[in-house]
Parts: structure tokens; C-alpha cells; sequence
């Protein structure tokens, strides 16, 4: 299915403007381009395009609630810079299974301040030697990588557990 169609369906007769979540795994992007998502998905805090063959984010909208963006098991190789102009709010954000090579590539990501979790799993650049080391050094502000934190601890299942716990400790 087209993601066009599919985000129509999605929406099940609401308008851009009230969905705050939006699953597109496995729907079919037409060349690697997102299509038919615009900014009149403002309230959007959870987007989901699990493979769907994109090779790009250029077409990504401005979504400044989104907190998770689920992108796993794409082709995308670059421009990651474009995350954090389009979504500065973006707390986790997944890119295992895409064909990111090196740390140049995930430079652009210091720039999403809010960024806590960020997953990479099945991506080439976890052959890098030093890679977790790596990763936490450039970027200073995310907890967890690939589901754990510096010290080998799991990430909890919910972000919401995670943030009353930094208040009862």
C-alpha cells in the first residue's frame, strides 16, 4: 500500500491536526521520499515508518511535538540533519537496520538537545572499533544506545516509568 493511502487510512476520519500517533510500518514510499505527511500534523508526537524503503528525509514536515520516531529497517544512508531542523523535540529515535556506515553521518544528531535514547542496532557503524564509546562521546546528551546505557544498564520498557524514577531516587 501507498503511504499516502495508508496515512488516510490512519487517520480513521480525524484531522492531521488531532493524531498524535501515526504507524506507517511496511506501507510503500514511492522513490525512498516520505509522501503525503505535511505540517498540518502538528500535534504528532509518535510517527512510525518501519520499512518502508526510504532513502531520505528530505520531505520529513516540520513536526515540533514529535518525541519518538520510529525509522527502523530503511535505507538511509544520510542527511540525518534534517531531524533536528524538522522535529528539535525528538526524545528516542530509531535507525537500526539502515545503512549508516560512520560517526560522520550521525554528527547532525548533537543538534536534537532532547535526544535521550537512539538505536542503531544492524547498522554498519556498530562494526566501528570503540563504537559505543564513540557514539556517547559525540553525543553527550542521549542515555541510551541501542537499548543501554553507558554502563550496560537496560533501558526501561517506559519512558514514563524512566521519568518519575529520576524523581523518586
Amino acid at each position: 500500500m501507498e503511504m499516502k493511502k495508508r496515512i488516510n487510512l490512519e487517520l480513521r476520519n480525524q484531522a492531521p491536526e488531532e493524531v498524535t500517533e501515526l504507524v506507517l510500518d511496511n506501507c510503500k514510499s514511492s522513490n525512498g521520499e516520505i509522501e503525503g505527511l505535511n505540517d498540518s500534523f502538528k500535534e504528532l508526537e509518535f510517527l512510525s515508518m518501519a520499512n518502508v524503503q526510504l532513502t531520505s528525509l528530505a520531505k520529513l514536515p516540520t513536526l515540533s511535538k514529535l518525541r519518538k520516531l520510529e525509522l527502523s529497517d530503511n535505507i538511509i544512508s544520510g542527511g540525518l540533519e534534517v531531524l533536528a531542523e524538522k522535529c528539535p523535540n525528538l526524545t528516542h529515535l530509531n535507525l537500526s537496520g539502515n545503512k549508516i556506515k560512520d560517526l560522520g553521518t550521525i554528527e547532525p544528531l548533537q543538534n536534537l538537545k532532547n535526544l535521550k535514547s537512539l538505536d542503531l542496532f544492524n547498522c554498519e557503524i556498530t562494526n566501528l572499533e570503540d563504537y559505543r564509546d564513540s557514539i556517547f562521546d559525540l553525543l553527550q546528551q542521549i542515555t541510551y544506545l541501542d537499548g543501554f546505557d553507558q554502563e550496560d544498564n537496560e533501558a526501561p520498557d517506559s519512558e514514563d516509568d524512566d521519568d518519575e524514577g529520576k524523581f523518586l531516587k
